[in-house]
């Protein structure tokens, strides 16, 4: 405004003014061929002047570049690719220390069980379900930002995993398989499982390379719930089977869920009454465990692992009455000590899997940035999505040379570590070192665990994703369009902060907007899109979100 008017003048004494303006108006001079070009420069030296204005911007990035590739440069790349070297400086080792002990301990513990039983819905031997629970978990815990995620293995991915694995492998199908052959089709599905892994994790690297971890700011909780619901509804049904004791063959392809439900009943007269009593008192005990669990979780100093008392008690009873020669209970059986062999993935599978890769991909990076997003807003921190993929990435894809299949994070035992008290990432290895020393010497423990006990953990494992079903009513009454879409966000507001806010009236007059103190008008809290450490606030102009 000062320059405007600096460029404006009154005409002078001697001057005559054809304008009707009135006293003390001022006028901008005449725009001459001398003042063009001393405004605006002559028309000749542009070229010049763009060319040295090019040449100053590309002297300018190569300074910020050298910048980069300095040591300070290449220390702050160190510092976000291994988070370690900024939380483990700032460790707080006297008040985290038993903490983070006894949550990875308590999680390696649930580990063990849960590996063996989600293998199974992979369709490979139980302990591959072991490995995928102990290589992911360390290599997240060098690159991984969410210090309260535990990672392993998931149902929901381990569902989709063996449904690839059970059409890309299908079983003959007369069934009567001899030893031989059975260990030649299960290597031959450990390595499809396995080019699975190592497929998601080189779509998740190029996902990172691309920076495309911005995608889960759209990712949506009612979207996320949908997608583990009905993950858990199919996980329910496989299970049927193994529940009865009926050797089924896996049904895949469309409408696989109401297959396996005819399938299961047309059996059904053929069940095990054997494995039928040892799922029934199985669910009997982890069902009540799990409630006490959440009911008194701030009462318990540690939760009840109410898995690996199970499993001991159902392996002790299976040896002690010869369960699997008298009643024709399957086993587990051996579990191989030590590590497999580090081998790349058949290459050649990798065309006909990335259909399946790509989902799987979506949503190890769907479920893993969400459950890191809400614990980093509750406990006050921040987390890199893009770091988020190359730390999956890299996890799959390492982790698929040892034969491990799909891994993400899990909500079953993240929510462990954080009741058990994790503090960092640092429990990841005291989880490790349970499932290594299960690996290394107490695998023939396991000989005589029942795969109904297995099957009894997974179907318990859903219990936090049946829970979830109870918000359909209300999501029915908010939009009954999004309701039978069944997965696709109802439009709400934006999210409120957990407790009643009251909002000020504005109060209208002829100099604007005033802020007066009514009685407060109580909003109650979103239960589909809420999210700690969020809510509306107030600017003296305007309504904005915090």
């Amino acid at each position: 405004m000062s320059g405007l008017l600096g460029a404006r003048t009154c005409p002078g004494p001697g001057e005559a003014s054809d304008l009707k303006s009135p006293r003390g108006a001022r006028f901008r001079e005449p725009l001459t061929e001398a003042r063009f070009q001393q405004l605006f420069g002559d028309a000749e030296q542009e070229p010049e002047l763009l060319a040295e204005s090019r040449l100053s911007l590309l002297c300018r990035l190569w300074r910020r570049r050298a910048r980069a590739c300095s040591g300070p440069g290449a220390w702050r790349l160190l510092l976000a690719r291994l988070p370690p070297l900024r939380w483990l400086p700032h460790y707080r080792w006297r008040a985290w220390l038993l903490g983070d002990a006894v949550a990875g301990v308590t999680v390696g513990i649930v580990h063990v069980p849960q590996g063996m039983a989600f293998a199974l819905l992979t369709s490979v031997p139980p302990v591959f379900g072991l490995y995928t629970s102990f290589f992911p978990v360390l290599i997240y815990t060098l690159l991984g930002t969410g210090r309260h995620l535990s990672t392993g293995t998931f149902a929901v991915l381990s569902l989709m995993t063996g449904s690839a694995v059970e059409r890309l492998v299908p079983e003959p199908l007369g069934g009567n398989l001899s030893g031989i052959e059975r260990e030649q089709l299960d290597a031959q599905r450990v390595g499809a499982a396995a080019a699975m892994a190592f497929g998601s994790g080189a779509l998740m690297l190029g996902m990172f390379a691309l920076q495309l971890g911005v995608l889960s700011t759209f990712l949506s909780e009612p979207v996320v719930k949908a997608l583990t619901s009905g993950a858990a509804l199919h996980v329910l049904v496989s299970q049927l089977p193994s529940l009865l004791g009926l050797p089924l063959p896996r049904q895949i392809g469309c409408f696989a869920l109401f297959k396996t439900l005819a399938a299961v009943l047309t059996a059904l007269p053929r069940s095990n009454p054997a494995e039928l009593t040892i799922s029934a008192l199985s669910l009997a005990l982890l069902v009540p465990v799990k409630e006490l669990n959440v009911r008194f979780r701030d009462r318990l100093p540690t939760p009840i692992p109410g898995e690996i008392v199970m499993v001991l008690l159902a392996s002790v009873l299976c040896f002690t009455s010869s369960l699997d020669t008298r009643y024709n209970v399957q086993i587990v059986g051996l579990l191989p000590g030590g590590f497999p062999r580090p081998l790349l993935p058949n290459l050649a599978e990798l065309p006909r899997i990335v259909a399946d890769s790509l989902p799987v991909a979506l949503v190890t990076f769907a479920v893993s940035a969400s459950l890191a997003s809400i614990y980093a807003d509750k406990y006050s921190y921040t987390i890199d999505s893009n770091q988020e993929l190359l730390a999956h990435g890299v996890s799959n894809l390492i982790s698929s040379l040892f034969s491990c299949f799909p891994n993400s994070a899990t909500l079953a035992t993240t929510s462990l570590l954080v009741d058990a008290g994790g503090n960092t990432q640092l429990a990841g290895l005291f989880s490790c070192a349970v499932v290594l020393s299960v690996l290394l010497w107490l695998g023939p423990f396991f000989y005589y665990l029942p795969k109904a006990v297995l099957a009894c953990i997974n179907i318990s494992s859903m219990r936090q994703m049946f829970f979830q079903m109870q918000e359909l009513p209300q999501l029915w009454r908010i939009s009954r369009v999004d309701f039978v879409r069944n997965g696709i966000p109802p439009r709400l507001p934006p999210p409120i902060s957990q407790h009643p806010q009251p909002l000020p009236r504005i109060k209208a007059n002829c100099h604007g907007p005033k802020f007066c103190n009514p009685p407060p008008i109580c909003i109650p809290p979103n239960p589909f899109t809420q999210r700690q450490g969020e809510g509306w606030g107030l600017h003296p102009f305007r309504l904005e979100y915090l």
